[in-house]
């Protein structure tokens, strides 16, 4: 008899404490598993998903039993289910709006990614306060001037907003930012924001995130031909070769894809 595959229960979001590197590694099983459905599958196996996310399975499964679901060797998971119970913990079954301040040369970049609205984030409002900037639109958005923030946020449910400015203005922005509603930040500014303890702040320092690769190349390279493959497994990873994905130094995401 064929057994069929685990649905996991549809149990409510996690009410045990679930670790910051746990939550970054379901964030990623999300997205393949819907590299998986867009591909037509319908279950997959705790093996195959983990060799998708660069984890092992003992660790996939360590993470999905937050969900409740402890999983199954050899037995499949059904796709679509787990996509909606990873959802649900992630907090993606509530609508979610950002608001990008600074669309500089990063802050331009960041306004054109299509992903963002893909995976349940779309941008909302754009500011700047460059006036060869203020006026335009990207992607449909008009960008306003940054002294209207807590105005737009609050009036169009801003909940995330990102910090693409220069270091010297992104506290003042970020302030802003909070007064408008706005719960969680991910900051792209070179220097570190001051926010109320009921406000999440993500950064992402992509100089730092270098000078830590660079450490690692320069490991091995010490290190020679005895532990090369461990320390380039390292360096993709950014940090530790157990197959996890990290943490960076700076709280930001390390993902091995």
């Amino acid at each position: 008899m064929t057994t069929p595959p685990e649905t996991p229960p549809a149990a409510p979001v996690a009410k045990r404490p679930v670790p910051e590197a746990t939550v970054t590694r379901l964030a990623v099983y999300l997205r393949l598993l819907g590299e998986f459905a867009e591909n037509g599958a319908e279950t997959v196996s705790s093996e195959e998903l983990a060799t998708a996310s660069g984890v092992n399975s003992a660790k996939l499964r360590k993470d999905l039993s937050y969900l409740g679901s402890y999983g199954t060797r050899g037995v499949g998971y059904d796709v679509a289910s787990l996509q909606h119970q990873l959802e649900r913990v992630l907090g993606l079954d509530h609508h979610q709006s950002v608001a990008l301040v600074g669309v500089g040369n990063l802050g331009h970049a960041l306004a054109g990614y299509a992903g963002f609205a893909g995976r349940g984030f779309p941008v909302s409002a754009m500011f700047d306060v460059d006036p060869d900037l203020v006026g335009i639109r990207i992607n449909g958005i008009e960008v306003g001037h940054v002294r209207d923030i807590e105005a737009v946020c609050r009036d169009r449910g801003v909940t995330i907003g990102m910090v693409a400015t220069p270091g010297p203005a992104a506290q003042g922005v970020c302030d802003l930012l909070v007064r408008g509603g706005v719960q969680s930040i991910l900051n792209f500014a070179p220097v570190v924001l001051q926010v109320p303890a009921d406000v999440e702040v993500r950064k992402v320092d992509l100089a730092v995130e270098l000078q830590v690769l660079a450490f690692h190349v320069a490991r091995r390279h010490v290190a020679g031909g005895s532990d090369g493959a461990g320390a380039t497994a390292s360096a993709r990873a950014g940090g530790t070769n157990d197959g996890d994905m990290n943490v960076g130094t700076n709280g930001s995401v390390v993902s091995p894809r």
